[in-house]
């Protein structure tokens, strides 16, 4: 990349109060029980990673649509206001509408969108980091609260800023300067 440009894969994951389960050991025929809520509710991430620096840029929301995308590229924009952005991820109809176009060309230039193909997953390494999140905050967890499921979230990926190193390494890419 060029000096001032940065480059950013982007997608959603669903943060769900219900827990993630996964394999884990036990004593020979006794079953683990993780407790779950009786109404399990749903909030959404829309995040971003920076391919050069392993930085992220998460927002958390309540639904995955069009203006929530909308808000992620303006959150981008905001972080790098005299950068070019490159932002490459699928073909969700989420990604391609009024509301996002919008924001593209309010920007003149300074956002580039790049598109993956559809039903691609192994393609958008952020996809990498969104397991790397499950496995820490909600594989076989119960959280009391919606709010203390939220701020674990968030606690997660602030942690990463702070160690972008072990981001890249998670994400498969190398640092560079």
């Amino acid at each position: 990349m060029k000096p001032g440009e940065v480059f950013y894969y982007a997608d959603e994951f669903n943060v769900s109060w219900m827990p993630t389960l996964r394999a884990m050991w036990s004593p020979i025929g006794q079953q683990v029980m993780i407790p779950t809520p009786k109404q399990p509710e749903r909030r959404y991430g829309l995040g971003a990673v920076n391919y050069q620096t392993g930085e992220t840029v998460v927002l958390f929301r309540r639904r995955k649509r069009r203006q929530e995308v909308a808000e992620l590229l303006e959150a981008l924009l905001d972080k790098h206001p005299n950068e070019i952005i490159y932002v490459v991820w699928d073909n969700s109809n989420t990604h391609e509408d009024d509301e996002v176009e919008a924001v593209v060309r309010a920007a003149c230039g300074q956002i580039v969108l790049l598109y993956l193909p559809t039903y691609a997953p192994w393609l958008n390494p952020i996809e990498m980091l969104w397991r790397h999140f499950r496995r820490e905050v909600t594989h076989c967890e119960l959280f009391v609260t919606l709010k203390e499921l939220l701020q674990a979230s968030q606690a997660f990926f602030d942690r990463y800023n702070q160690m972008p190193q072990q981001t890249l390494s998670v994400i498969g890419a190398t640092q560079t300067n």
